[in-house]
């Protein structure tokens, strides 16, 4: 598929992605949507793969949905296009290496929920956050109202929902909804420092790491822990990752991942 939303760049098992409609402030339409389904399909299964880093070009992130796709949509279209979003989004949340959001600029909308969909966030100081849709007489249709609550608190996501007010950086950091602050000609050296340095790690640990954290998240403490027992004891055993990284520590030197 030929790419016109997404640039791509890899380097090594990182693969930077950047969309490119400035000119729309980077807002999502179907063949945004199009193009990181077949993205997602693409690298999914790809061994090589250790970490992913999502930004926007200009001064946006995302600014949103594209209104001018969905304003003549009926109900039936709306709630089609809402699942078209939720799915790619679904998608690219269970990528089985991180994805780390490098948040440049406004992430409202339809691009907090891209955001949130990642799996931590590094933002620039001059970043703004918001859910503004209900000034359009509209809810978030891409699971802002689920994951906006698991990852902050259910006051702090239902005043942002309800007020459609932009917070900034500071305010996004307090409230768990980013991870990091930076200031603006950091933020891409900062986040791919980060990236490297979560790719100089056990591949098959990170990987185990993400797939036990978010499906412990939607278990019971129990369930979740037994869970953690079953892949802990999977990277133990003759020539396994484990094996590696602890006698390289014991030997003080650098492990050889395989």
């Amino acid at each position: 598929m030929q790419y016109e939303i997404l640039k791509t760049e890899r380097q090594g098992g990182l693969l930077l992605v950047t969309i490119s409609r400035p000119q729309a402030l980077n807002a999502l339409n179907t063949r945004f949507f199009n193009e990181m389904d077949h993205l997602v399909a693409a690298i999914k299964e790809d061994d090589g793969m250790r970490v992913m880093v999502i930004t926007g070009e200009g001064k946006a992130f995302v600014a949103g949905a594209d209104i001018a796709e969905m304003v003549d949509k009926d109900s039936l279209a709306g709630s089609a296009f809402s699942r078209l979003g939720q799915n790619t989004f679904r998608s690219l949340e269970k990528l089985p290496f991180p994805v780390i959001a490098a948040i440049n600029g406004f992430a409202l909308g339809g691009g907090l929920e891209l955001a949130m969909a990642c799996d931590f966030r590094i933002a620039s100081a001059k970043a703004k956050f918001g859910q503004p849709e209900v000034s359009l007489g509209l809810i978030p249709g891409y699971a802002g109202t689920q994951r906006l609550s698991r990852l902050t608190t259910l006051g702090d996501a239902l005043f942002l929902l309800l007020t459609a007010e932009m917070i900034g950086a500071d305010d996004a950091l307090r409230i768990g909804l980013v991870q990091k602050v930076t200031e603006p000609e950091a933020l891409m050296e900062e986040t791919m420092r980060l990236a490297n340095l979560i790719g100089s790690k056990g591949p098959a640990a990170v990987r185990k790491v993400k797939q036990v954290t978010r499906a412990g998240f939607e278990m019971g403490f129990d369930e979740g822990s037994s869970l953690e027992a079953e892949h802990f004891g999977s990277l133990f055993g003759p020539a396994s990752q484990g094996e590696e990284g602890m006698k390289a520590f014991l030997g003080k030197r650098k492990p050889q991942w395989q």
